[in-house]
């Protein structure tokens, strides 16, 4: 009987060996929200599926703070939207004065479409009617929709001197002071859960406002929030307060990491993203305009990481 204790120990012996021999990367994170959502689904997948390699989430104040961290090389991951990933490589911006150059594409993973949310009893359909009403301000947790918000009012020729300024630190904290009436306006993500619980908090209920279709409107977004495009989302189940045809703005999300990753791990993380698609879409309907076969190697302008692209070669997705 002596053999099951002996061949416990070396299956658990075996089990530390392996465990102790898997390299652990971080990836950037912010404490809450999408961006935290996002990190925990694709650490998870990664973790379980790539062999000898171990992803944990490293919690920062955002995402501006993580870019320099991982161009640096000390920190294996991040992720963002693809403008501020502009702003990092091109030094513009957010990330003025400083260009990130060691940072490397591993895929492009979900769209992100966003509106501006009001209440149905405002009566409100369109950005030009926000003058003179309460819009939040400052976002020195969220500095990114500084430029989002100006570039929502600047499709309709307004700017942040045409609203009542109303200073809030973060995203989630101008959601909560639109559900408290604080302000008349939050931009959100179509499906986002916080849509839903604004349309059942706020009398009335809320709704989406349509931006300016032109390409005048759009080159006006954009020299706030660059690289953005219009989506026209349709109502649909799940879609709250997207009450007709409304035109958002949409923009990719990329997995980036650092020109000194090794090749293997950067292969192998490409590799869980390309085949663990099901997964990844169990972690939330963030990941729902996800598609591993068509848009994981889309052309961002930007270079992607060598072993990334040896994996996107093998497996024909790579097509330049």
């Amino acid at each position: 009987m002596k053999f099951v204790p002996l061949t416990l120990a070396t299956a658990a012996a075996v089990g530390l060996a392996a465990s102790a021999s898997a390299q652990t990367f971080g990836i950037g994170s912010t404490k809450a929200g999408a961006v935290s959502q996002i990190t925990a689904t694709i650490s998870k997948a990664v973790s379980e599926h790539a062999p000898g390699v171990q992803m944990r989430k490293q919690t920062m104040g955002g995402t501006q703070q993580y870019i320099p961290v991982v161009n640096a090389g000390e920190l294996g991951f991040g992720i963002s939207n693809i403008s501020q990933y502009h702003m990092a490589k091109q030094g513009i911006m957010l990330s003025k004065g400083k260009k990130h150059k060691n940072l490397r594409i591993i895929t492009t993973m979900m769209k992100f479409t966003v509106s501006p949310v009001v209440s149905l009893k405002s009566g409100i359909t369109r950005v030009s009617q926000m003058k003179g009403k309460h819009v939040a301000s400052g976002f020195k947790g969220a500095p990114l929709f500084v430029n989002i918000t100006s570039g929502a009012l600047a499709t309709d020729n307004l700017t942040m001197k045409d609203v009542k300024n109303v200073p809030q630190v973060g995203l989630v904290q101008h959601w909560r002071a639109f559900m408290a009436g604080k302000i008349d306006m939050a931009i959100a993500a179509a499906g986002s859960g916080f849509v839903k619980q604004m349309n059942a908090k706020i009398k009335g209920g809320i709704r989406h406002i349509s931006f300016d279709k032109s390409p005048a409107a759009l080159k006006r977004m954009q020299k706030w929030f660059p690289r953005s495009e219009w989506a026209v989302i349709q109502p649909a189940k799940g879609l709250t307060g997207v009450i007709e045809p409304t035109n958002f703005v949409s923009y990719d999300f990329l997995l980036w990491t650092h020109k000194g990753l090794s090749n293997d791990v950067a292969y192998k993380v490409a590799k869980v993203m390309h085949q663990q698609e099901k997964q990844l879409k169990e972690g939330g309907p963030l990941w729902r305009s996800y598609r591993a076969n068509k848009r994981m190697a889309k052309d961002q302008g930007y270079a992607y990481h060598p072993g990334a692209v040896k994996y996107y070669k093998e497996v024909g997705l790579w097509s330049r």
